[in-house]
């Protein structure tokens, strides 16, 4: 029987709070054993016999830590990850990886020098909806893909106060926010494209970060449009797939970051699970399964990049998201800057 990987989170903010404290905590093939928490005393009143420090230097310094979660600003993600590494644990880095390609590659070159696991937390690799468009394309319901797009879009219309994320500093803006798990799913599905054209802007007033994004990825006989906007009230479809023998459009977000907002503990019999009306309608003219109506959305499941972690640590197994995947992230998102400086298309 393995032993649990004690675990501990830099920062317990609304991706440790929401996020990893409740999967670790649902598993228990981990033991959530230390929180670096500076300021509020949330983590206290919720692991009240978890140690909460002050200090990210007591984390990298403690023994019995074998993992690390580095949920802390995007820009320090580099410098957190490598004393990780250098300490001689493994690293679980929130997306985005980093800024740069650049720190991604120093980052992946120092995980194997020293024989560590390194990966990206792209935890909507398991939202149920990506799972079944995956599926959809993966067994050819819609023939030979032309047209695939995915939207990810929020309405917020103000400019939060007293946040990273609203500064503009190194890798702040919904391009590495959102658009690091919408791209993600692009290369997952179709690898890298020939050719990034983006279009990046502010559109609410007093915004100083960009959160608006139009990236058009060309490939040979495929164009993949990738959008976002915090400006967009009324629903789009999230994913909208046309073959030359049918389409599939699906409404509705993976229910999972809402039941983790309200506490729900990840597992349960319903985990996951979407309800009927938000499924998605298939309308293909196969020769062999024509088909008009609704597909069952898959069932989602953070718990499975946790459950691969914990494999590939201590059996090991072979790693579901490799930083090396979330480096080609991060460069699509370098040349969706550049195209958008130069209005035009730039070539991968």
């Amino acid at each position: 029987m393995h032993q649990p990987i004690n675990t501990a989170l830099l920062s317990y903010g609304m991706s440790g709070e929401v996020f990893h404290a409740p999967l670790l905590q649902a598993l228990p093939q981990f033991r959530l054993t230390h929180i670096v928490q500076r300021s509020r005393g949330k983590a206290r009143e919720h692991f009240p016999d978890i140690h909460v420090v002050n200090s990210i230097d007591e984390i990298f310094d403690e023994p019995s830590v074998e993992l690390i979660i580095v949920n802390t600003p995007n820009e320090t993600h580099l410098d957190f990850a490598s004393r990780a590494l250098m300490a001689g644990k493994h690293v679980v880095v929130e997306k985005p990886f980093t800024v740069t390609v650049t720190e991604a590659d120093k980052l992946i070159a120092l995980a194997k020098e020293k024989g560590k696991v390194l990966t990206v937390f792209q935890n909507r690799r398991w939202d149920g909806d990506f799972l079944t468009v995956k599926k959809i394309i993966q067994e050819q319901r819609v023939g030979k893909i032309v047209e695939f797009e995915v939207h990810y879009d929020r309405f917020r219309n103000y400019v939060e106060a007293n946040t990273w994320k609203e500064s503009p500093r190194p890798g702040t803006g919904i391009v590495y926010n959102l658009g690091s798990h919408t791209l993600d799913q692009a290369v997952q599905l179709f690898g890298m494209p020939d050719y990034v054209d983006a279009r990046i802007g502010i559109q609410r007033p007093g915004g100083m970060v960009d959160d608006y994004f139009d990236i058009r990825l060309t490939y040979k006989d495929l164009l993949v449009i990738v959008k976002s906007s915090y400006l967009v009230k009324e629903k789009m479809p999230r994913y909208i797939v046309h073959g030359v023998h049918g389409s599939f459009v699906k409404f509705g977000l993976d229910p999972q970051e809402e039941d983790l907002k309200n506490k729900k503990i990840p597992g349960g019999q319903d985990w996951g699970k979407e309800n009927p009306e938000d499924w998605g309608k298939l309308n293909s003219v196969l020769p062999d399964h024509p088909y008009e109506g609704r597909i069952e959305t898959e069932r989602g499941d953070y718990l499975s990049f946790y459950k691969n972690l914990f494999a590939t640590i201590r059996e090991p197994g072979e790693l579901a998201v490799k930083a090396t995947e979330a480096r080609d992230v991060i460069r699509l998102i370098e040349l969706c800057y550049e195209s958008n400086e130069k209005k035009q298309a730039i070539r991968v």
